[in-house]
């Protein structure tokens, strides 16, 4: 400061002698090493990429190995690996996606013109909800209210908010948000092509908000299915609503967007991938155009019957021959069980000669990882779903919470959009990928809506939606271990997708560690509130300890 004042002296002497003063002279005490005039709409990109679904270890070490496992979607060799690999969602949250929406709201603050970026520092609370709501799913109470306050504040011991209060927090943020993207603003700020998700639509943002609420209505149904009701009442009242076509999602394609390595091989890291059986039979009996988008074929193509028959060689008992979806096969939930069949995971079928068959399918890796096998597809990442939305709604509907308001159609017409929403996307997805894709998709779709286990016919309609919900989050594995344990469905003895017993001791949560000093308190006194054991990473602890919204939900499998 002193040298700053001497600076400015110094300046205002040379003017009188010289008479070089200008107008500008105010600008002259302005410290050089501090950006005063930044254009913030920069810092938005760098938050928004961050978030896509492949990225924080959410496939590599969550989706396949643990997400999707526990779905009964996905199997591989043992279900515990990579355990201590987890939670990289919570890493990324806090250096990567809320330090920059923070930052942008802090300088729109100092601007003299603020006013004309009401709307673009409304939006950076979407992205930020949808990112601290995944957080949470799976750690429960983390810091929010007083999270990045370091900097400017010197706020290092930051509380942690519980699960709760941090769902409040987020209905809050979000409806204020809405609140003022609806307003008729004008001379306002846009972010433009820095808006990498929907470039600067103001209107889709208001339908994301929309939709992150009934997100979050969903998972209050088992502590206050009276709160979720009230939400699912807001957003269908709502002037601009909710996702209203796919043309609403939020989607990502960027053609060097590699998640699995510019080859594709790390989506087979710890393990090789198989499709599961009972899933495998769900699509097959369906007619379901997303049997081959999920999972690739097996070796039982072509002549293979010449071959056996040519060297005598005959199916395990477990395939039905005359299968025409011979070339689908899925193995055991539970790798180590079943030997008859799990043999066939890593061993393949001596057909006779030098033919080796491989029976079981894999999940379908270039639909994941486009240049896989020297693919030269392009990833499209869709974050929310349309069909999540219709799918969701119709769950609600179902449900009751519908009186008093306009749901604009019924649960069987929300449901048919969702099913319909759902292939057509993962066909979007398969054909930038290079992948498995379909041709004239109206005919099969009405075909799979009206097959008698997909069909909404007031015959366990809501375990139907709960199923095409489970499908549609194969590729948001986050969702798709959320719905599996607010719902327990696939549930055990269903007459339409069963759930196996597996012998593993399957998590329902992830954990954080001490903080340290600094935090040590707060950290502790969370984990107490919480019922956590501190520093207890067993898989027996992440299954018996819930978080809040999971603390009365049915245990896997056993849903009602």
């Amino acid at each position: 400061m002193k040298r700053n004042f001497l600076y400015s002296i110094i300046i205002a002497l040379t003017c009188l002698f010289t008479g070089s003063c200008t107008k500008d002279f105010e600008t002259i005490n302005v410290n050089p090493n501090v950006v005063s005039d930044v254009d913030v709409r920069l810092l938005f990109t760098t938050s928004l990429v961050p978030m896509q679904t492949s990225r924080g270890g959410e496939y590599w070490n969550e989706g396949f190995t643990h997400f999707l496992s526990a779905c009964q979607l996905v199997t591989g060799q043992s279900y515990a690996v990579a355990t201590t690999a987890v939670n990289g969602r919570y890493r990324l949250f806090y250096t990567s996606v809320l330090p920059n929406l923070v930052e942008i709201r802090r300088l729109v603050a100092l601007k003299a013109d603020k006013e004309r970026y009401a709307q673009i520092s409304a939006i950076t609370y979407i992205p930020q909800v949808m990112m601290a709501l995944k957080v949470s799913d799976m750690n429960g109470s983390i810091p929010y209210t007083e999270a990045n306050q370091g900097r400017d504040a010197a706020k290092y011991n930051p509380k942690y908010d519980s699960q709760e209060s941090l769902y409040n927090t987020w209905l809050q943020e979000l409806t204020e948000a809405i609140s003022t993207l609806e307003k008729p603003l004008t001379d306002q700020v846009g972010y433009g092509t820095n808006d990498v998700f929907f470039g600067g639509d103001v209107t889709k943002w208001i339908k994301l908000a929309n939709a992150l609420k009934l997100r979050i209505a969903a998972r209050y149904q088992n502590q206050n299915p009276t709160k979720a009701a009230q939400i699912f009442k807001e957003v269908m009242a709502d002037p601009v609503g909710t996702l209203s076509s796919v043309a609403d999602q939020l989607v990502h394609k960027n053609p060097t967007y590699y998640p699995f390595g510019i080859d594709g091989y790390n989506i087979d890291i710890y393990s090789r991938h198989f499709a599961v059986g009972t899933a495998v039979e769900f699509l097959k009996s369906s007619k379901d155009p997303r049997l081959g988008i999920y999972y690739d074929k097996n070796s039982l193509t072509g002549s293979f019957k010449d071959t056996l028959a040519k060297y005598n060689k005959v199916l395990p008992s477990w395939i039905n021959p005359n299968d025409p979806d011979i070339m689908y096969q899925g193995g055991p939930a539970d790798f180590q069980s079943n030997p008859p069949v799990s043999t066939y995971f890593v061993n393949p079928l001596n057909a006779g000669g030098s033919n080796r068959y491989q029976l079981i399918s894999t999940v379908n890796r270039k639909f994941f990882a486009p240049t896989v096998d020297r693919g030269s597809g392009t990833v499209i990442d869709v974050l929310f779903s349309y069909a999540e939305v219709c799918l969701q709604i119709a769950e609600f509907i179902q449900k009751g919470y519908g009186t008093g308001v306009n749901t604009k159609g019924t649960a069987a017409e929300w449901y048919n959009k969702g099913v319909t929403a759902s292939v057509a996307t993962m066909n979007e997805i398969a054909i930038s990928a290079g992948s498995t894709s379909h041709v004239n998709l109206d005919v099969r779709i009405q075909t799979l809506l009206d097959n008698p286990k997909v069909k909404f016919d007031g015959k366990n309609d809501l375990e139907k939606i709960y199923i095409q919900s489970l499908l549609n989050f194969y590729r948001e594995p986050n969702e798709a271990f959320t719905l599996a344990r607010r719902t327990g469905y696939p549930k055990f003895n269903s007459t339409l997708l069963a759930r196996e017993t597996v012998n593993d001791v399957l998590p329902r949560r992830w954990w954080t560690t001490d903080p340290g000093q600094v935090n040590h308190d707060n950290w502790s006194a969370a984990m107490t509130e919480q019922g956590f054991t501190p520093n207890d990473f067993t898989i027996a602890k992440l299954n018996a300890e819930r978080i809040w919204f999971d603390k009365n939900s049915p245990d896997y499998g056993k849903g009602n």
